[in-house]
């Protein structure tokens, strides 16, 4: 199990190209557990409480000790991406949000104009990968087993098997998930939330730390608003309670419609790197 957010990794993440039949296997970063055993019973209640508070220490411990090697390979990422020419975006939502979608119309767009390259994070499975490859993007699945989010190490070992080349718009879906991904920097230039219309306006109330962590929030799906129990004002004022410079863009990526404003979002990252 792992320290910080408790999602379990039998297998470890398992890094690969659609296409291909090989697969790179990487040891998990995240620390373990503490070796307690739980099953024993316990005679005295002082005891209990002893070994309860023991254990609470620890796991801060080995949070502490995750987070920071983590972050000491997402600033070695960065410093390479920013040394390629390449802009890193990392796209954070609940399963569902429209994250692929967005994915396939912003290769579309982008691509006459750049490389652009895509590193998918699921627990399983190749389909969002196999979507994104039908575009012509250069793109690797990186399978977190039973993880419910990707790591820096992670990226380290995508960007080592995608190879992207220098000035790429590196796209980057996580794992379809509101809490966990919001804890772990990969070295991205650009950190994006996004929330369908379909999901209810109060959503950044109830997750607050990763829309704390966000630069941009993404409201999706606008094409459903008159079918949709769904608030834009609320939900903007809403995430802008817990992150007051928080950048909001609706849209369609359905439809089109709002997108000039994420072209227009990626295109600023893309002068800041290469000025």
């Amino acid at each position: 199990m792992c320290a910080t957010c408790g999602c379990g990794e039998t297998d470890g993440p398992r890094v690969s190209t659609p296409g291909h039949e090989h697969h790179h296997h990487h040891s998990h970063e995240h620390a373990h557990g503490h070796g307690h055993d739980h099953s024993q019973s316990h005679s005295h209640s002082h005891e209990h409480s002893h070994d309860h508070s023991h254990e609470r220490v620890e796991t801060i411990t080995l949070e502490q000790k995750v987070l920071a090697k983590n972050d000491l390979i997402a600033l070695e990422n960065r410093h390479w991406l920013r040394a390629h020419g390449i802009v890193a975006v990392n796209l954070m939502s609940s399963p569902g949000a429209g994250k692929t979608t967005l994915l396939e119309k912003t290769i579309r767009e982008f691509r006459a104009e750049r490389p652009v390259a895509v590193i998918e994070g699921d627990q399983e499975t190749l389909l969002d990968a196999d979507r994104i490859a039908a575009t012509g993007a250069p793109v690797v699945q990186v399978n977190t087993g039973a993880g419910c989010h990707l790591d820096a190490s992670m990226l380290r070992s995508a960007l080592d098997e995608l190879e992207p080349a220098d000035g790429t718009l590196l796209l980057i879906e996580n794992v379809g998930n509101l809490v966990c991904p919001a804890l772990f920097d990969l070295g991205e230039q650009l950190r994006v939330v996004i929330i369908s219309t379909t999901e209810g306006s109060d959503k950044p109330l109830k997750y607050p730390h990763i829309f704390a962590a966000a630069d941009l929030v993404i409201v999706n799906k606008t094409d459903l608003l008159p079918y949709v129990d769904f608030d834009i004002e609320k939900c903007s004022a809403y995430a802008r309670s817990v992150n007051p410079d928080v950048r909001i863009i609706a849209l369609s990526a359905w439809t089109g419609e709002g997108m000039e404003q994420w072209r227009t979002e990626l295109n600023a990252l893309s002068l800041e790197t290469t000025g």
